[in-house]
């Protein structure tokens, strides 16, 4: 697997992504997006838009999504049809480094477009010992676990990227499916258990978890990678702040973390395709202003 280089990485192929992506490639900037699919998300399940500018007639989210990904297409950017399981800072460059299954990427810039986090995990105990066993980063904590127990909640490619990370800090690594059917291969050091989840159980922090046939695993931390990583789980990796589960930026949809944009439903607010592609346009034009100043400045 070669590195890839790119000025923009754009996570997430929806209203903001398309539009952060456009405005960043019209300025000239190489620009790749990474989607788990085109026609995923929210927007893929409206079944007629009738508010949008433009439009004399209906149009579904699919196509809506379909005409956004051509267009973009159309001026050079680079659509790559992967669920995005890792990002970070770049050791050796001076910006980001993101991974897919088949892909590595280093950019200059990200913008952060990958939809709110609607996911719930209403398991007794998980909330109450966040930061006290239960974490959301393998990469940002995997070092707290030497050679303790520990597992990961999901069972997709997310979290078998996440028990990764920890084997080689943890002396055992269990990933929990919580009933769910696996959709990945997982290694063969990391054991699997199917059942379902009763609560995350200890005095002070996490100690075990107990499971709806009363049946109790022992372990020093809780991984939660459920589903795919969206942006709030992407940001708070990397260490960009929060609003509950939104990612918190300026006016120009900058977050805290140099070089990090976000736009779209994870930041809040009126979640509509017009609210999307105003902050994707801004965090485009962001991006772009940064990494020129980024070249200015060698």
């Amino acid at each position: 697997m070669t590195m890839e280089k790119t000025d923009l990485l754009v996570i997430g192929a929806g209203p903001a992504g398309i539009s952060a992506a456009l405005y960043a490639r019209r300025g000239g900037l190489s620009v790749t997006v990474v989607t788990k699919g085109i026609e995923t998300g929210g927007l893929s399940k409206a079944e007629k838009i009738e508010n949008y500018y433009g439009f004399a007639e209906p149009i579904s989210g699919k196509e809506l999504l379909r005409r956004g990904a051509a267009g973009a297409r159309r001026l050079g950017v680079e659509i790559v049809e992967e669920e995005l399981l890792a990002l970070s800072f770049n050791d050796t460059f001076d910006g980001f480094k993101a991974a897919s299954r088949q892909h590595e990427w280093e950019a200059s810039a990200v913008v952060l477009a990958a939809g709110a986090s609607r996911r719930t995990l209403p398991i007794p105990g998980i909330a109450e010992f966040e930061g006290k066993g239960v974490s959301y980063c393998a990469i940002c904590d995997a070092f707290f676990y030497r050679g303790k127990k520990v597992a990961v909640i999901g069972s997709g490619e997310y979290a078998v990227h996440e028990a990764q990370v920890l084997l080689p800090h943890a002396d055992m690594v269990t990933l929990l499916t919580n009933g769910e059917p696996l959709t990945a291969e997982v290694p063969d050091d990391v054991a699997v258990c199917d059942g379902k989840i009763a609560a995350a159980e200890g005095a002070g922090r996490v100690e075990r978890v107990r499971f709806a046939d009363g049946e109790v695993l022992p372990l020093d931390g809780l991984f939660l990678a459920i589903g795919t990583a969206g942006s709030s789980e992407l940001a708070r990796k990397i260490g960009a702040m929060l609003d509950g589960a939104d990612v918190k930026v300026d006016v120009h949809q900058a977050t805290n973390v140099p070089g990090l944009f976000a736009a779209g439903d994870c930041t809040g607010g009126l979640l509509q395709v017009a609210k999307a592609v105003h902050e994707g346009a801004e965090a485009g034009l962001s991006a772009l202003r940064y990494v020129r100043s980024k070249r200015n400045a060698k």
